[in-house]
């Protein structure tokens, strides 16, 4: 099911081409109708969301905003215990995300220049929210804390409706907890249209975030640049160095965790003893028949899965950095003695006992993380994903005259002479008395 790969320069290589292959993958068919929807969208506004949604979701609502009420009658109809499991996650990711904020500052110079840069929260920001059967309440928590923290002053929630124009009681419940104002039941690529553009009550946003299937990626791809994104997300993936003294039931587990998302998640072991890998390949066989999800996850495995033997862990962290991957675990003796070595990865989990759904539902640290290999030059959502920074000068007439000289003589060599001009007409009248 999952193949074995020997690190000898030549397999290794040739099966991470096979899955840069995969992140490279578009479809032209999707690129074309999402565009057509937001263009539509674009010049029909509410019209067009309200045919989309009753053509793609089976109904439109009267009207898209969800009240308030109807999230507080699905939090108090909840399990307790999911509630209380959702305020406790909330709770470590507000502490954590907290450590990042940036404050504006003032640097004061002694001739009595002023520099400076000015930190603020985006106005409104769109979270998307996928609903039904794959409905996720932790990134819901996930995308909204950290916009909070930020000092976003709107934030508006976008979840797809079912037939009877209800929205996952569960996502609501996450809303309310999280600290959404508004909350909208419309999805797909004509919700993030919606955002993107404004569409009659359904308001124009700064930025959108969020996960979403290949029509909602395609779209939030094709708005950038009206508005901002989070980043362009791939499929599910993770990647785990284990020395000898991994357990193999535990790798397997966790190569699982992702493999069941979907047929195009990645799950990769690289591991510097052959034991483990044909003890972890034979735990995958048996824990993957009992899973609900079992045909997705083998294709995956099949498919985009691999074992690599390391001669080395030296060799398996360099291959570690190599794939750059979503989240990558480190199941070894000494776990902590790696974290200066591992440069490209969107999310380290270290040790036997912190699986990645300890990141994904629990810890604290965002699970909106870069994929597909861009965790070489992507970081996680945090609160600076949710910010904007000015910068601010001032220069009084005798530090601008101590620098005049320098800044026209570059402004003149890059053959702008009005800028040049803008700084000698302030001093040319007087240079003219003084001749």
């Amino acid at each position: 099911m999952i193949r074995i790969v020997t690190a000898d320069g030549r397999q290794e290589t040739e099966f991470l081409e096979e899955l840069r292959g995969r992140s490279a993958q578009t479809d032209a068919a999707v690129t074309q109708t999402v565009s057509e929807i937001l263009a539509d969208v674009r010049a029909r506004g509410e019209e067009a969301v309200r045919d989309y949604t009753r053509r793609f979701d089976g109904a439109a609502p009267a009207q898209f905003e969800i009240p308030r009420a109807q999230w507080e009658a699905a939090a108090a109809g909840s399990d307790p215990a999911f509630l209380a499991a959702l305020e406790r996650a909330a709770e470590n990711i507000r502490a954590f995300h907290s450590r990042q904020v940036r404050q504006s500052f003032i640097d004061t110079q002694a001739n009595g220049v002023l520099l400076g840069q000015r930190v603020r929260g985006l106005t409104r920001v769109g979270v998307y929210v996928p609903g039904g059967t794959a409905a996720y309440p932790s990134s819901v928590l996930m995308n909204v804390i950290p916009a909070k923290i930020a000092g976003v002053r709107e934030i508006v929630m976008a979840t797809p409706p079912s037939k009877d124009g209800s929205v996952n009681p569960d996502v609501l419940t996450a809303a309310l907890v999280a600290g959404v104002d508004r909350v909208f039941a419309v999805g797909g690529s004509q919700a993030i249209a919606a955002l993107a553009y404004g569409a009659g009550s359904i308001p124009r946003v700064d930025k959108i975030v969020g996960p979403g299937n290949i029509y909602v990626a395609t779209a939030k791809k094709l708005v950038y640049g009206a508005v901002d994104i989070d980043m362009v997300a791939g499929p599910s993936e993770i990647l785990i160095l284990a020395d000898s003294g991994a357990n193999p039931e535990f790798l397997a587990a966790d190569l699982l965790s992702q493999a069941e998302h979907d047929r195009l998640a990645s799950s990769i072991l690289i591991t510097d003893d052959a034991r483990i890998a044909q003890a972890t390949a034979e735990a995958l066989e048996r824990q993957l028949a009992a899973l609900p999800r079992a045909e997705i996850a083998a294709e995956a495995l099949r498919n985009y899965g691999g074992i690599i033997v390391a001669p080395d862990m030296d060799t398996a962290v360099r291959l570690a950095n190599e794939i750059a991957p979503e989240h990558l675990e480190v199941a070894a003796e000494n776990p902590l003695t790696y974290i200066g070595r591992l440069d490209n990865a969107g999310s380290v989990f270290l040790g036997h006992y912190t699986p990645e759904p300890v990141g994904d539902y629990f810890a604290g640290p965002n699970h909106v993380l870069p994929t597909s290999g861009s965790a070489r030059f992507f970081s996680p959502l945090s609160v600076d994903s949710f910010v904007k920074r000015s910068s601010f000068i001032y220069y009084p007439e005798e530090a601008l005259r101590g620098a005049a000289a320098d800044i026209e003589r570059i402004a003149r060599q890059e053959g702008l002479d009005a800028h040049a001009n803008a700084v000698a007409v302030r001093f040319a009248e007087q240079e003219g008395k003084k001749r």
